[in-house]
Formats: C-alpha cells, sequence, structure tokens
C-alpha cells in the first residue's frame, strides 16, 4: 500500500537532518554546497566555518589543523573556503522526498524536527470521521460488537458513546505493518486483515481499520454528523 493511499497520515514522514557546507570559491563562480566527509564529521561548527577546504562533487575537507589522507585528498581538485555550517530538515511526504528548511544550527534543527513530529503517544492518534465512510452492512457489524466483549484477536475494541450515536474504535498494537504486528503477535498485517474478513468483517470496515492502524490511529470514532476524510470512499444509506 503506498503512503499517498492513506488519508489517515499527516504531517511530514522520516524527517532527518543534515549538515551541509556553503562553500565560495573562484571570484566568478557561485557558492557550493557540500556535506563534510564522514572522516571530520566530528569536528563542530567553529572548526569548519570560515576555514578552508578542498571539496569535490561529493564531500568537502577542511584543510586547516587537520591531517588528511593523500587518496582523500587527491578527489578533491578545487580549494575553497567554508562561509557558513546549514543544518537542513528535511522529510518525506506522501512517500516523495522533500526539502523542509535550513537553520544555522544542529539545536535549532533539533527544534523544527520536534516541533513537525507527530510523537507516538501525545497526540493527533484521535480522529472522528463521518460513518458514512462505512457501509450500512458494516455500521450494523461494528454496533453489535460495541455491544458485546469484542473479540481479543480483532486487534481493537469498539465501544458505544453515552448519549450519542456515534462507535468509537480502540485500536490495539498499532502501527499495524508488518514488522510491528510479527513482534507483538507473530502474524503479518495481511494475515491480520484475512483474519478479520474470516470473521465476516465487512470490507469497508476492514479497510478504514486498517488505514487507520498503518498510520498509527488508536482512537476512532465513527459518527454520522462528522465530517467526511477527503480520500476515503463514501457508501449511500442502504
Amino acid at each position: 500500500m503506498s503512503p499517498s493511499s492513506n488519508p489517515f497520515l499527516r504531517g511530514y514522514q522520516n524527517l532527518r537532518i543534515d549538515r551541509s557546507l556553503c562553500i565560495t570559491y573562484e571570484d566568478d563562480c557561485p557558492p557550493v554546497w557540500r556535506p563534510l566527509h564522514p572522516s571530520q564529521a566530528h569536528l563542530p561548527d567553529d572548526q569548519v566555518a570560515l576555514f578552508p577546504c578542498v571539496f569535490s562533487n561529493d564531500f568537502a575537507l577542511i584543510t586547516e589543523g587537520q591531517d588528511i589522507p593523500e587518496d582523500l585528498e587527491a578527489q578533491c581538485q578545487t580549494e575553497g573556503v567554508v562561509r557558513t555550517v546549514v543544518y537542513g530538515v528535511s522529510g518525506d511526504d506522501f512517500g516523495q522526498p522533500v526539502h523542509v528548511g535550513d537553520t544555522y544550527s544542529e539545536e535549532a534543527a533539533r527544534e523544527v524536527v520536534r516541533q513537525l513530529s507527530f510523537e507516538t503517544g501525545f497526540y493527533s492518534r484521535c480522529w472522528e470521521i463521518s460513518s458514512a465512510h462505512l457501509t450500512a452492512e458494516a455500521g450494523r457489524f461494528l454496533a453489535e460488537l460495541a455491544d458485546i466483549a469484542t473479540p481479543s484477536g480483532f486487534l481493537f475494541v469498539a465501544f458505544r458513546i453515552p448519549y450519542s450515536p456515534a462507535i468509537g474504535v480502540k485500536l490495539i498494537a498499532t502501527p499495524w505493518t508488518d514488522a510491528n504486528l510479527q513482534l507483538v503477535e507473530g502474524i503479518t498485517a495481511e494475515q491480520l486483515r484475512q483474519e478479520h474478513r474470516a470473521k465476516g468483517m465487512p470490507e469497508s470496515l476492514v479497510e478504514v481499520l486498517h488505514l487507520a492502524a498503518l498510520a498509527d490511529v488508536r482512537m476512532l470514532v465513527f459518527d454520522a454528523d462528522a465530517a467526511v476524510l477527503y480520500g476515503l470512499p463514501l457508501y449511500d444509506d442502504e
């Protein structure tokens, strides 16, 4: 299942920080951006910024005060000066890599990542969506589960909300990825899907629960008065 087909996914995924150097060289050439070679990745910013360097198409090496192996130096044919150090924040948006922005310290970059991250266990794990995303058959099936002790093998618990026609679902052992389900239950996501079908669960309920659980949603409420979630199928009343 591609990330772009799951409307429950929110925010950037796989946020990461990359340190790069803005390097100037010959007077009539625009600046270039290069990462430090891994052998110098330990150097703090104050031993990099405003220092002379050599660089190739792939990396840069600080030359002042550093011992550089001859084979590495031979790969760098251009001399320059590091004008500034930048920490770029990037991530994935529906499976596509995107550049989020640049900061001028690692601390600032980490704060950007913290602000943009949907941290598991804190927020953005509870959704209220229209019950029109379920067929009438699926709605009845879920209501019946809410009135009994939902079988543990379902990996969710259905419940009624007092003084409301809405029905809630508590999803268990999310995200429903192969890696996590193998660790927790010893099954794959497809095996869980087939188990749900084998127990008579209507397909519209199977699909919406698995999409939500794959996105690490923990609480899902179906309400006729709630908003429609763009990207999910809608079903007419039967």
